[in-house]
């Protein structure tokens, strides 16, 4: 479950960061898409010592 959400964030934080440049109509994501980026990185540390 905790890899599905990982996941699901990176493919979010990917389409926010290059959604734009490759499709014109694509929102811009502003600092959400270094949210995502931050929250996946904490997952993927607390994963990785074994917490979540």
């Amino acid at each position: 479950m905790l890899t599905w959400i990982i996941v699901i964030l990176l493919i979010l934080w990917l389409l926010g960061y290059f959604g734009p440049n490759v499709f014109s109509g694509f929102p811009r994501g502003g600092n959400a898409v270094h949210v995502l980026l931050v929250i996946v990185v904490i997952i993927i540390i607390l994963r990785l010592l074994g917490i979540a």
